[in-house]
């Protein structure tokens, strides 16, 4: 082979092939089995709770930086942060309930349009809210989260999916019941200063 003939199949070699196509590897709503001592029954509805409580707690996640971008007036600063927080917080939720879907031999959802689809809270609107309406539907999308999350863990520890129940009380509700009691002090109604009388 030349040198030309060299560097034009080198050359075709560096190149990225940018369009791939294949078969999926799994389909949504099917299991892969793997040896987690777990029988496929236990691990199916595991799965789909938590594909459940994925599109929520993704959802929850979401509201909460809308509401960082789009927070106004006198506590600004500070809902700000703590609405950033609790995203980052929410953020690692996900990606734990993910993965044990996963772990599980499930398939999680991912994209945006599958969470609008599945999701139990209901959608706020585009435009900015005043800060208690933020604040109620923080607290509203939380006590689906955790509504959810306990009935999920009873029904994990009573089929022995010990991984699922302990992901279930040790992450999303202990968790998700701090930031209602962070978000929820702030509609508490105490005046700033109080007056003698």
């Amino acid at each position: 082979m030349t040198r030309k003939e060299t560097a034009a199949v080198l050359t075709d070699r560096a190149r990225p092939v940018t369009i791939q196509e294949g078969k999926e590897v799994q389909h949504y709503g099917t299991l892969a089995r793997l040896p987690i001592a777990l029988d496929v029954s236990v691990c199916a509805a595991s799965v789909e709770n938590l594909n459940q409580l994925l599109a929520d707690t993704m959802t929850l996640r979401d509201l909460y930086k809308k509401h960082h971008w789009q927070v106004s007036g006198p506590t600004f600063y500070q809902l700000h942060l703590l609405f950033d927080k609790h995203f980052n917080e929410q953020s690692e939720l996900v990606d734990a309930v993910a993965e044990r879907i996963q772990s599980l031999g499930g398939v999680s959802i991912a994209m945006a349009h599958d969470v609008a689809e599945m999701t139990l809270i209901p959608r706020p609107p585009r435009g900015r809210d005043e800060v208690p309406v933020q604040i109620s539907k923080l607290l509203h999308a939380h006590e689906v989260v955790l509504k959810e999350a306990r009935a999920m863990a009873r029904q994990a520890a009573e089929a022995g999916d010990d991984g699922t129940n302990d992901l279930l009380v040790s992450e999303v509700i202990r968790t998700n019941e701090r930031q209602v009691w962070f978000v929820g002090e702030h509609l508490v109604d105490t005046p700033l200063i109080a007056h003698e009388l």
